[in-house]
């Protein structure tokens, strides 16, 4: 008889003679969710995504002859599901604002009937493989919904539905394999969460994920399929920028798991999300928006699994030939629950307790991300983000250095910025970007050749005005020449014109990159002239005391994305205000008297 033998918390002993490694369970009368992750002769180890609370010896085990899998099919996009895929708002239905043990609903709704279009040309007889295109439904106003064949079939087509409306439920093909048998396609199919989903083969990345915020675009790009790490400490803004991203990238899709993190700031992330409109389409944000929601006070390998449901989601939809952007926050919640649940099966901890076993799954994770060309012929993508919260802003801590190994950007959030607020509090010190090269080509192309040189020479100002502000702090201001005082002044400039940007600004919560290029542009133009005025003998202070100094720091707010003929007229503001200047300290001396 399959039944508990011992209780330790989320992780159970059971008998459980004929089930496999990665098999899900029903545990206890209350029927809850399990996962063997271990097995010895009859016996099972099994990992509960829900409370053991009141589990006893003796209650009965049930296998369910698949590992932890998702539906994958319309009716995904604009639902908040848990940990393992259950759909909160039909769960607050059955059970109230708390969610009963045991409780279970249909990620997809197995109710609603959708208008299927088969796809033109496809008969019976005809070859299918894995990864193709059966046809469409039109999941909301704005995405169409492609019916794949599962990546695991592959066959002669024996039946087809025609177009109608059908359940994810109903059949609507039948395909016949080389051994004969017959296998039945719905709307929906199921895919193991740990699995990654196969492609034809892997593309290199050709452009960047826009964001329209300046210190990502511009200074620290991410590309389509790229990964990225955003590290910081408590209070630096790592959950708003998150939020910027999903919000205004352009990618297709938007997954953004919550693995984690208070309950407060996911509660911030369910409000504030469906009321938001999708900038790109005038429509709700929600309709390309899926969002998983896992808050610390659930149990831990919940949120150990909802990294793997939010990645492979996304996956799915890559394989329709879309473009996903995956936001994760925190890997670091996600790590702590390994090593929970590593302490309780009584594995051997290294550094800080992690398992030894940290590094390998962080890169596992992340080589989920990339640009492929699917098994249908399309090209996907997923770039992938992850917030990490080092305890006390420690970047040398293991999670956050296994990270910074594997990724190739690294936004590095700083205390002391947020402090100053200055938001994005993005360090441009600690941050670094290897997608650099690959986004120089595409900004070349479609925005203007000398970007690489313009952002390079305004990272060369930024380090220099560290310098700097370090002699500063040392011996004093009066140590500085006049070059090295317009200096600091023209590092400020870019620092407040180009760098802040604040999310709550309508204007400039988000910048098209023909603005980020203009801007920064006319901040080292404002650097120049000063710099050649410096030259005709001009004090730095008469420098710092003109207007368009100061006006400069406001442009970003003043002109939006598509008024960059007003702002590009503020050169002509510049050049006049340094010219008047100029003459002034060009003329003659008077003849004494």
């Amino acid at each position: 008889m399959a039944e508990i033998l011992e209780v330790n918390g989320p992780i159970l002993t059971v008998r459980l003679p004929e089930a496999v490694i990665g098999e899900q369970v029903r545990v206890g009368e209350l029927g809850l969710t399990g996962e063997v992750i271990g097995r010895d002769g009859h016996d099972a180890t099994v990992q509960v995504y829900e409370p053991t609370d009141g589990l006893r010896p003796g209650e009965p085990v049930r296998s369910l002859g698949h590992p932890l899998s998702v539906e994958l099919g319309p009716g995904l996009l604009g639902q908040i599901f848990d940990g393992v895929q259950r759909p909160l708002h039909a769960m607050e239905a059955l059970s109230g604002d708390r969610i009963e043990r045991g409780l279970a609903a249909e990620p997809l709704g197995g109710g609603r009937r959708w208008a299927f279009t088969p796809r033109a040309g496809l008969e019976l007889g005809a070859a299918l493989r894995g990864g193709e295109v059966l046809g469409t439904v039109p999941e909301n106003a704005t995405i169409e919904h492609r019916i794949l064949v599962p990546p695991d079939v592959a066959g002669r087509l024996v039946d087809f539905a025609p177009a109608g409306e059908y359940t994810v439920e109903e059949t609507i093909a039948r395909v016949e394999d080389a051994g004969g048998h017959v296998h039945k396609l719905r709307l929906a199919h199921r895919w193991p969460v740990r699995v990654p989903r196969p492609y034809a083969r892997r593309d290199p990345a050709t452009e960047p994920l826009l964001t329209g915020q300046r210190i990502l675009d511009t200074f620290f790009p991410v590309v389509k399929g790229g990964k990225a790490a955003i590290p910081g400490p408590f209070g630096a803004g790592k959950t708003v920028l998150q939020h910027q991203i999903a919000r205004w990238s352009n990618a297709r899709i938007v997954i953004y798991v919550g693995c984690g993190e208070r309950g407060n700031e996911l509660v911030d992330v369910l409000e504030s999300m469906p009321r938001l409109t999708d900038p790109h389409t005038g429509r709700p944000l929600m309709e390309r928006t899926l969002l998983v929601a896992n808050t610390s006070n659930m149990p831990v390998v919940a949120r150990e699994a909802s990294i793997y449901v939010g990645i492979t989601i996304a996956e799915y939809f890559r394989d329709q030939g879309l473009d996903v952007v995956m936001v994760a926050d925190s890997t670091s919640r996600w790590a702590e629950a390994l090593r929970e649940v590593s302490g309780r099966l009584r594995q051997m901890p290294v550094e800080e307790g992690y398992p030894a076993y940290l590094a390998s799954h962080l890169a596992a994770f992340y080589e989920r991300a990339g640009r492929v060309q699917t098994l249908g012929g399309e090209s996907g993508s997923i770039p992938l983000i992850g917030a990490v919260s080092p305890p006390g802003g420690d970047f040398s801590e293991p999670v956050t250095s296994h990270t910074k190994e594997i990724i190739q950007a690294f936004w590095a959030l700083s205390k002391s910025l947020a402090d100053a607020r200055h938001y994005p509090a993005v360090d441009w010190t600690e941050s670094f970007s290897g997608y650099v090269p690959t986004a120089a080509r595409w900004w070349h192309e479609q925005v203007n050749p000398a970007w690489a040189a313009k952002r390079a020479e305004a990272l060369a100002l930024l380090a220099q005005a560290e310098e700097l502000a370090r002699i500063v702090n040392l011996v004093g201001m009066e140590a500085l020449s006049a070059a090295q005082r317009w200096t600091l002044e023209a590092a400020a400039l870019v620092r407040e014109g180009v760098l802040q940007q604040s999310a709550l600004d309508e204007v400039d919560s988000f910048c098209s990159p023909r603005k980020q290029y203009l801007l920064l542009d006319l901040m080292l133009e404002v650097y120049h002239e000063g710099l050649d005025l410096l030259g005709s003998g001009a004090p730095a202070q008469q420098l710092l005391k003109l207007p368009v100094v100061s006006r400069a720091r406001r442009w970003k707010s003043l002109y939006r994305s598509d008024e960059l003929e007003r702002l590009a007229a503020c050169r002509d503001e510049i050049r006049a205000a340094f010219d008047a200047l100029r003459k002034e300290y060009a003329r003659p001396a008077e003849a004494p008297r």
